[in-house]
């Protein structure tokens, strides 16, 4: 009798054992695919550096009486920054002055409401983050303009 349990044990151990490696495997799989990431990924964006002045066209949906309409918004300013490489989770903050007052928005540049991203100019700069354009006034402010090789071919 004190067998039986044993070999009963034994058995409900090795089922387990197998149940969990499979859960694991199952697990490995979809991160393992590179495909998920570079479906993901926008093709044809320019090079944006910090110190462009850009304009980025965001899609924005509106409700409005139970309909909704998609739109689409442009937001013109100066990159401030670059953060997160050039994977999926790449942003860029954009700053501009509205009436005195300076709005930032960050933008993922994967995004599927970023319908397309414009540089206008660039900016000439020796900083790859221009957190200090947010108390900088007057001429302190401006950056110098460059013309960039692709942009004049």
């Amino acid at each position: 009798m004190a067998e039986e349990t044993q070999k009963e044990e034994n058995t409900a151990e090795v089922e387990v054992e197998t149940v969990a490696t499979e859960v694991v495997e199952e697990v490995k799989e979809p991160l393992e695919e590179k495909g998920i990431i570079e479906a993901n990924l926008k093709d044809g964006l320019p090079e944006i550096k910090a110190g462009d002045i850009i304009k980025v066209y965001q899609k924005i949906k509106e409700v409005k009486d139970g309909k909704t309409k998609e739109r689409i918004q442009a937001f013109e300013g100066q990159v401030l920054a670059r953060k997160h490489g050039k994977g999926v989770s790449a942003t860029i903050t954009v700053r501009k002055v509205i009436d005195g007052v300076g709005v930032e928005k960050i933008f993922p540049i994967h995004s599927p409401s970023i319908e397309k991203i414009e540089v206008e100019r660039s900016g000439k700069t020796r900083r790859s983050k221009l957190y200090y354009l947010r108390t900088a006034k007057g001429r302190k402010a401006k950056l110098k303009t460059i013309v960039r090789k692709a942009a004049a071919e």
